[in-house]
């Protein structure tokens, strides 16, 4: 949408910052309050976004066209966050020998672990997803998958058979032969058996945990909510829609069953992991057992007090168009830096003009802001707002349109997506669990004495 850049009367933008400060101290909370979601869900997200979006160029605090950022992510659900471009053009990520075709896993000291380089680096096709230890394993799921199914499919049978059936349904077969080289057959179709499933998993468990099935309805059954010409990756949605997962995070969480909980940032990533370290996953996302899982919170104008002080920032913002500095506190202050990134790096339409051109119901602008002269909310509050008012904790409204049309959008226009076959349903291998999610890991689980090159894949 156009820019909306800020514009002030009678005060000046160092008002503005205090009170977006003023709005995001209420914000959070020190006790945990369970939505539907589970909690491992908030951090399956988080490795979603990290697959669609990259911005390696714009800098909180300096004011840029969003139409000029280079996504170095790809924007489709396409896995390139764990596979990287392939076993040749990657191979960084994989082993070697018959193990070719492998992703790397493991350490000797923790062999649930990420692959390390002797830096303690992750070898995973995005360095984010070892930013905390629940992120890392769950992208852990998706490599020990592909190292099992990969497994399956070098033995046969007819796991084997169903992999390959799989993955060549929805593409003609010239275009298999034409595209796939011989020799990465069994890895071409492990990898899309997979990404079909993940595709899945995002429209089908993903987004209906944190969205109101009315939105991706209407997302899915809009030709183009927003336009053929609209951009695959608006800002709107990377800089507030999507990151309502901000506010699903908890005060707290506990890695296994009957283990102390510990603050988020008491679960440090970008090292080598300790055993102790290694997660109880059915704590995480809801499975069959005695076991019961934890819960994200319901989307709202929440979040848990620990991302109001992140400890990895040490300098401070300053805002060089306005000629203001934020104090170290609000550097920290991540609810802040989202609706000061909205206002004076983006200048992102409001809540109040995207809910306007989706025909939405308003929310009205918070009463601090509001005695402040504010007319309008920041996109990003704005969508936990709706879903508090009329969401019952889920996305809603114009936040919820907004995120269900880009997944939906990312979904429509590639062709080898699962929505392109009409018949598609996952694998009789993961059900028995609550979740196909859930199904994976407890096939994993049964299954983990089958990996073969195991220990060749192990580094760092």
């Amino acid at each position: 949408m156009p820019a909306n850049p800020v514009r002030i009367s009678n005060i000046t933008h160092a008002d503005v910052i205090a009170a977006l400060d003023e709005l995001s101290q209420g914000m959070g909370v020190n006790e945990n309050t369970d939505g539907p979601a589970d909690a491992g869900m908030t951090f399956f997200g988080q490795f979603v976004d990290h697959d669609i979006t990259l911005d390696a160029t714009s800098a909180l605090g300096t004011r840029i066209d969003p139409a000029t950022i280079p996504n170095i992510r790809t924007p489709s659900l396409d896995l390139d966050c764990v596979y990287g471009a392939g076993p040749e053009a990657s191979s960084h990520l994989y082993g070697a020998g018959d193990a070719e075709q492998f992703l790397v896993f493991g350490r000797k000291d923790n062999p649930r672990d990420l692959a390390r380089t002797c830096a303690g680096k992750a070898l995973i096709g995005d360095f984010r997803n070892d930013e905390n230890i629940i992120v890392a394993q769950v992208q852990a799921i998706f490599i020990e998958l592909h190292n099992l199914l990969m497994s399956k499919r070098v033995e046969g049978g007819s796991e084997a058979d169903d992999i390959k059936a799989c993955a060549h349904d929805g593409i003609d077969k010239h275009i298999w032969h034409d595209h796939v080289s011989p020799k990465l057959s069994n890895f071409e179709e492990v990898r899309r058996f997979i990404r079909l499933h993940y595709q899945w998993m995002v429209w089908c468990e993903l987004l209906p945990a944190f969205v109101e099935q009315d939105c991706l309805d209407w997302a899915l059954n809009d030709p183009s909510p927003f336009g053929w010409d609209a951009p695959v990756m608006p800002v709107e949605f990377t800089g507030a829609g999507y990151r309502f997962g901000h506010a699903t995070t908890q005060h707290q969480y506990a890695l296994t069953d009957g283990g102390d909980p510990k603050g988020l940032f008491a679960l440090p990533g970008f090292g080598p992991r300790p055993v102790d370290g290694n997660i109880d996953m059915a704590m995480w996302f809801g499975m069959n057992g005695d076991v019961t899982a934890q819960k994200a919170r319901p989307v709202g104008p929440h979040l848990g007090l620990p991302l109001l002080n992140l400890p990895f920032v040490h300098g401070e913002i300053e805002l060089a168009d306005i000629e203001e500095t934020l104090t170290l506190d609000q550097s920290r202050n991540l609810a802040l830096r989202n609706m000061v990134r909205d206002r004076y790096t983006y200048q992102l339409a409001s809540g109040q003009q995207l809910a306007a051109k989706l025909g939405t119901k308003t929310v009205p602008v918070p009463d601090v802001l509001k005695h402040k002269g504010f007319t309008k909310t920041p996109l990003w509050f704005y969508c936990l707002q709706e879903a508090e008012a009329h969401g019952q904790g889920k996305l809603t409204g114009a936040g919820g349109r907004l995120v269900a049309s880009v997944f939906a959008n990312l979904l429509k226009r590639d062709p080898t997506t699962f929505l392109h076959i009409p018949h598609f349903k996952p694998w009789h291998g993961f059900k028995g669990q609550p979740s196909v999610m859930a199904g994976i890991i407890a096939y994993i689980d049964a299954n983990r004495a089958h990996m073969k090159h195991v220990e060749d894949l192990q580094c760092g």
